[in-house]
């Protein structure tokens, strides 16, 4: 059990991030009554309705009861964890405590909720997040899917001699089974930054010069983790402004969240479906 105001065995240099994240996995068991998952779901900003939607949630439990998990530090994020199981008979991890690297407590803790996932059972993991858009034409509240990121933290949940190979991170296979419930679904290349600021206009203009369409501050991290521990990934962004230098209005974390409590309806019900057919 831990949270942002007590000892995390994750902050401790000679722990071994997945063996913590085997018992984080051995509580989740204990406190749900589901000894495996299938599928991981982490909930960024605008798609927390899709837990409601997905399924027939049989146990909810507060993550700061699971090892290494902390209090989420950002509104619009839930700081639960649930076991729901689907029409089809699947069981969905879903994760409202996300850790921002932002928040300075290391890539460890960023990416301990994909490794516990994984350490469920989980072989497919779907990251969401709200972001801003770089192409002209979108606009809020619309999805996008991620073909792939640019990680802009220098950062990597990668330790040591560890080569992974990110050739296919965000997963062809699952984009087209999204495409096929919502024919209409664009994508491009996400960009994590550090954070907390927004980027700047001339970081938004790098960002299109070096090949990215969407920039944010999550999701990055996570996919490299989630590709080490073999799952299968799938990304969605919610379009909650357009960024820095494309949109002429300055920027807010409010618009982030009324754009995201806009646009919830729409994007949780297309998210739900897609993870129906997986």
């Amino acid at each position: 059990m831990s949270d942002s105001t007590t000892d995390n065995p994750l902050d401790d240099p000679a722990a071994d991030p997945f063996a913590v994240a085997a018992q984080a996995a051995d509580d989740i068991a204990r406190l749900t009554g589901v000894d495996r998952h299938d599928i991981a779901l982490t909930l960024g900003s605008g798609w927390g309705k899709a837990a409601e939607l997905i399924g027939e949630t049989t146990a909810t439990i507060d993550a700061t009861d699971v090892t290494g998990f902390g209090r989420p530090a950002l509104e619009g994020h839930v700081g639960t964890l649930r076991s729901v199981v689907t029409a089809r008979g699947k069981r969905v991890l879903v994760i409202g405590a996300r850790t921002h690297f932002y928040e300075g407590h290391g890539v460890r803790r960023v990416v301990h909720s994909v490794r516990t996932a994984a350490a469920t059972g989980a072989k497919t993991m779907v990251l969401t997040n709200g972001a801003g858009g770089v192409r002209h034409e979108w606009h809020p509240g619309q999805p996008v899917l991620i073909s792939d990121h640019i990680n802009l933290t220098a950062a990597s949940p990668l330790e040591g001699a560890t080569f992974i190979d990110l050739t296919d991170l965000y997963s062809l296979r699952l984009r087209d089974l999204a495409r096929t419930i919502d024919p209409t679904l664009e994508e491009g290349v996400y960009c994590q930054f550090r954070g907390p600021q927004y980027e700047t206009p001339a970081e938004v203009r790098m960002a299109k010069a070096i090949g990215g369409h969407i920039v944010g501050m999550s999701t990055a991290l996570e996919a490299i983790a989630a590709r080490q521990a073999g799952m299968e990934i799938l990304g969605f962004s919610l379009i909650t402004n357009l960024a820095a230098g494309i949109q002429t209005t300055p920027l807010s974390h409010q618009e982030v969240i009324e754009a995201g409590r806009q646009a919830e309806p729409v994007i949780s019900s297309l998210l739900a479906r897609v993870i129906g057919a997986l």
